[in-house]
């Protein structure tokens, strides 16, 4: 962190309301892309899935729990591990709490990953996480939205991630994707987002950002680098 400046307070408070004509700019923005966003076409699900859930066999209309919009986090969890990703753990602990208010939106919030039911419930009990947590292990679903990714694709450069050419890709990767299901029960993908696009939806960062640090992460080797499951932090530290 650079020395700051230190100013009068009269000082202090021509640069806050300036700083604020930028974040009121970045609002305006943010709401026209809100709304462009709501205007994109929509593709119509075709293929059908079957999801491992906690009580059985769980189809993707299922998963809409009788509401019209649906919200899937790609969880980064490969059947082989015994844990999930830190830095989708990270995002997680966001989720907690979130179910009423969609709900009364008519949005239901699911997560979703390839291991089996079992690891994901060992670790929701680990962090007390309640959220809608379903196992993708048996379908293609992951791979067809662009979370997972085939060895054959990976050696070959061929991946496409975030809509291109990825030629670094892990196995899995975090993401979002939203769905809508009308009266008929037909089922369309409204949206899908990736990488630093999913920065809006992690809250810890928005609170970090606030901050005279920021994010901190500047000569890490990466960007979340500090990023430890909740429970393995230095409390001392």
């Amino acid at each position: 962190m650079k020395a700051p400046q230190i100013v009068t307070p009269a000082e202090w408070t021509r640069a806050r309301i300036a700083l604020l004509e930028k974040e009121k700019e970045l609002t305006r923005a943010r709401d026209a892309l809100s709304a462009a966003r709501r205007e994109l076409p929509w593709e119509r699900v075709e293929k059908s899935y079957v999801f491992d859930g906690p009580k059985g066999d769980l189809s993707l209309g299922d998963l809409f729990e009788g509401r019209s919009q649906l919200i899937i986090y790609h969880f980064m969890f490969a059947p082989d591990s015994e844990v999930g990703c830190r830095g989708c753990s990270f995002w997680a602990d966001n989720f907690n709490g979130l179910a009423p208010h969609l709900n009364a939106r008519d949005v239901t919030l699911t997560a979703i990953s390839r291991a089996p039911l079992a690891k994901l419930r060992a670790q929701a009990e680990r962090f007390g996480w309640t959220f809608n947590w379903v196992s993708s292990g048996r379908t293609d679903f992951n791979f067809d939205y662009q979370a997972s990714f085939g060895e054959a694709d990976r050696q070959a450069g061929a991946v496409i991630h975030n809509y291109a050419v990825d030629k670094n890709v892990m196995a899995d990767k975090p993401g979002v994707s939203v769905f809508y299901r009308d009266e008929s029960g037909a089922i369309f993908h409204t949206y899908s987002c990736y990488s630093r696009g999913i920065d809006t939806l992690n809250t810890a960062y928005h609170y970090l950002d606030l901050t005279p640090k920021g994010r901190d992460e500047a000569g890490l080797p990466h960007p979340m680098a500090w990023v430890r499951l909740r429970d393995q932090y230095d409390v001392s530290a």
